[in-house]
């Protein structure tokens, strides 16, 4: 397996949700921010694939990564709700 592995994803998962929901003053639970920080570092990944560029695959680069995708899930979840 290529990159940080699964297990360091989700630690960096967890984080990168934890600190962009206090960032974002959103009210998620553990769970919640797990899945914001992996799925947004998936779809930040993906984005940045578009535009042709490419996260490291380090801790450091992924946890910048997942943190801006977790960010930007809040932002769209906050435009759906409204």
């Amino acid at each position: 397996m290529e990159g940080i592995g699964w297990i360091a994803a989700l630690i960096m998962g967890g984080f990168a949700g934890w600190i962009a929901s206090k960032v974002m003053r959103a009210d998620t639970g553990l769970f919640a921010n797990i899945l914001l920080g992996i799925i947004g570092a998936m779809l930040a990944n993906w984005l940045l694939s578009v535009v042709g560029l490419e996260a490291r695959q380090t801790w450091l680069a992924q946890g910048v990564v997942g943190f801006g995708g977790a960010c930007l899930l809040i932002v769209l979840g906050r435009a759906i709700r409204r």
